[in-house]
């Protein structure tokens, strides 16, 4: 879908840089310094409005949470949730992380979640899922010892894709999930596709993934 431009999402993130942090590469290594307290860090990779981060940090006071969002009209209305919501444990973050290790160290970070990541379908932009080869090995660099990946989908060729890449990739897993609202996860926080898709009976699949000896 495409965004509506905000003329002023500029003004908005240069007003807000306690929430929206710019330079990010600056603060690889002392994320926990910025919030202020020796919590874990969680990361969402494409945050879109914020729900899901707002929700799981409503749910989880003990959890520091990152967002990344690349577009910045989106960014803005997720750092607008943050802010009616008043929550300390959330920092976003405007950023095309291409190579995460540019903003976090080895073993900052305790969980990256995958939230309904675009599923790239052609053959030749496989390199551009989250779960391709190039992707995991970053993951594996910043997450710390127990780290999980947990990625949720609605379409299934990129989650049966994303299987086959965790196990080529020597990962384990913790979780299959082929319905995961068949379940009724309390803790489990829906994103604003996840509802969407849900309510139209559309299967929500997910899987908690880990490197063994991280």
């Amino acid at each position: 879908m495409r965004q509506r431009h905000k003329p002023w999402a500029d003004t908005f993130l240069q007003e807000n840089t306690h929430l929206v942090i710019p330079q990010a590469q600056q603060h690889k290594g002392k994320w926990k310094e910025l919030f202020g307290n020796d919590k874990p860090v969680h990361v969402e990779i494409g945050t879109g409005k914020g729900q899901f981060l707002v929700g799981m940090a409503q749910q989880h006071p003990d959890i520091n949470f990152i967002g990344i969002e690349l577009a910045k009209s989106i960014v803005v209305t997720a750092a607008q949730k943050v802010l009616d919501a008043q929550h300390k444990n959330i920092l976003l973050l405007n950023e095309n992380a291409a190579d995460f290790r540019e903003i976090f160290a080895d073993g900052e970070i305790a969980c990256i979640y995958l939230n309904f990541s675009d599923p790239w379908p052609k053959n030749r932009h496989a390199k551009r899922r989250l779960t391709y080869q190039s992707f995991l090995e970053q993951y594996q660099e910043v997450l710390a010892n127990t780290g999980e990946v947990i990625f949720k989908t609605d379409n299934r060729g990129l989650f049966e894709y994303s299987l086959v890449s965790f196990s080529q990739f020597g990962m384990r897993l913790n979780e299959v999930n082929l319905d995961l609202h068949a379940i009724e996860d309390p803790l489990n926080v829906m994103t604003e596709y996840e509802e969407k898709f849900s309510a139209k009976g559309q299967p929500i699949y997910r899987c908690r993934a880990f490197f063994p000896g991280t």
